[in-house]
């Protein structure tokens, strides 16, 4: 195997590591929506997933979680959803490919290698579709703010939610998981070439055939 090749399927591994831990940090993170009001500027209230937090300047801050899934805003509902099948489907993109990497003594039977292309792609695939997933509540939550931030029927005295922390953790995210999953999937693509490359010409054959002629005539 060439080097390069192995560095491929690690890249998009490590791709992969990253985007996870970002989509569960987006997932547990309450900083979704941030508002701050002029009436209190001492205090900023953050909205996630999960509870809403009222942070103080001072360095205090107070979470409550939400009393019930179902009187929650659909958004978010819709947010909640999505994410965990993001965290779910991402995972499955990390630990599918793992056996099927170049190092893992793994599936070394006959097949072994066709299996480790199939995980590796599949791996792939788990994680590109990861990243859509993770973009979706992610854009849409961000798209909704925007439109209520620019409302021209909700009076300017009226605080507006802004965009959290987590949104732009959630775009890396979604960003990682496709890059990760493309690169992943596309050492599959590189090693059909090796092995293409391998696979003797057919001016190698009939030289070999020729030479085994000689040979027997010889004999």
């Amino acid at each position: 195997m060439e080097p390069g090749l192995c560095v491929a399927e690690l890249l998009g591994l490590f791709l992969c590591v990253g985007a996870w831990v970002c989509t569960l940090t987006t997932t547990i993170l309450p900083q979704w929506l941030t508002l701050s009001t002029e009436l209190l500027q001492t205090e900023s209230y953050q909205l996630g997933l999960w509870q809403t937090c009222v942070v103080q300047d001072l360095g205090g801050i107070e979470c409550r979680p939400y009393d019930s899934m179902l009187g929650l805003p659909g958004d978010i509902r819709l947010a909640r959803i999505l994410m965990c099948v993001a965290v779910a489907t991402g995972l499955l993109g990390l630990l599918v490919p793992i056996p099927g990497l170049t190092y893992v003594n793994c599936c070394n039977g006959r097949g072994g290698e066709r299996t480790k292309r199939v995980l590796r792609v599949l791996g792939g695939a788990f994680s590109f579709l990861a990243g859509i997933i993770c973009l979706v509540p992610v854009s849409y939550m961000a798209h909704l703010t925007v439109l209520k931030f620019w409302d021209d029927t909700v009076p300017d005295i009226v605080p507006r939610w802004e965009f959290g922390e987590a949104l732009f953790c959630g775009w890396t995210a979604g960003f990682l998981h496709v890059v990760g999953g493309i690169v992943l999937a596309s050492s599959h693509f590189c090693y059909e070439e090796e092995s293409d490359s391998k696979a003797p010409t057919s001016l190698e054959m009939q030289a070999l055939n020729n030479t085994s002629q000689t040979r027997m005539a010889y004999v």
